[in-house]
């Protein structure tokens, strides 16, 4: 098997953002339906939407427990909301109120700030089932979990998919054990890749980014900072809003590794290697984007 490839300004080079035309609106920009949130993270969707919007798309909507969703509306103005109902636990009871909204959207992005798979499990039979499948897919944080156990539902979305699991949720998808992993990062990463017919992103102080087909991609990371709360999330709306704006999956999955590493560079670099937030890697996205 071939060695990996470097994630750096020269891939990134030949492989562009896309660039909109002039007369483009919101729509055509890219729209993406985040759904996800619990009441024991009620803030956590932000991030996800505020990461989907700085990277470029035109649309973000959110589905999140009734009980966040003004709130969520009235930090995010810039935002569609859906109110889902809400099980015992605080997480997503039911997802039916979306129906007719997925298939209208260019990229679903399932699973952040869920803690329950349960739940995430049944989101993902219903939105990924055969009544309505989005145009493409990623999942984060519990659907990951979720997904384990499910891989003809995800056979349905073969080549539309991006998982974007730490060590920990990739040994949850996969049955095995996290040390198996970290003995063999870029063998399980392939195999998972070509197992589920997904982008895997493998993520840890090295990420890995690795297509069913054998190609993978390798980056150093942005720093000890980016091991907080909420780092996924931003990840995950990176990456949708990418693939909602067009691009391939296994390109939308690695510029949004190399743009979510690169603003906890910069944040390290202005302010220590720890102590910066989640919340502040977004407004880093802009100018990242235009510096390549």
């Amino acid at each position: 098997m071939s060695e990996p490839a470097i994630l750096d300004s020269a891939w990134l080079r030949a492989h562009p953002l896309p660039v909109p035309p002039e007369d483009t609106d919101k729509n055509s920009r890219g729209r993406v339906l985040v759904v996800g949130g619990s009441l024991r993270v009620p803030g956590g969707l932000t991030l996800t939407a505020e990461a989907a919007l700085r990277a470029g798309a035109g649309k973000v909507q959110l589905a999140l427990p009734e009980p966040l969703a003004v709130p969520t509306g009235m930090v995010l103005p810039e935002c569609g909301i859906r109110a889902l109902p809400v099980d015992g636990e605080g997480e997503i009871a039911s997802v039916a109120p979306l129906a007719g909204l997925v298939d209208a959207c260019d990229c679903l992005v399932l699973g952040p700030a869920m803690v329950s798979a349960e739940a995430a499990g049944a989101a993902l039979d219903a939105l990924l089932g055969e009544a309505e499948r989005p145009a493409a897919a990623v999942l984060d944080a519990a659907a990951i979990a979720a997904a384990a156990g499910r891989a003809t539902l995800l056979d349905g979305m073969a080549g539309r998919l991006i998982l974007t699991p730490h060590v920990g949720e990739a040994a949850l998808l996969l049955g095995i054990e996290a040390e198996t992993i970290e003995a063999d990062r870029e063998g399980i990463a392939r195999g998972a890749a070509e197992r589920f017919g997904a982008i895997i992103t493998l993520k840890g102080a090295t990420t890995l980014i690795a297509a069913p087909e054998g190609a993978l991609l390798r980056y150093g990371g942005g720093g000890v900072g980016l091991a907080t709360g909420g780092s996924g999330d931003v990840l995950a709306g990176i990456v949708g809003a990418l693939f909602a704006r067009g691009m391939t999956p296994f390109e939308a999955a690695a510029w949004g590794v190399w743009l979510h590493g690169e603003a906890g560079r910069r944040l390290a670099e202005r302010h220590g290697p720890m102590g910066f937030l989640a919340r502040e890697l977004a407004p880093e996205l802009p100018s990242l984007m235009r510096g390549i």
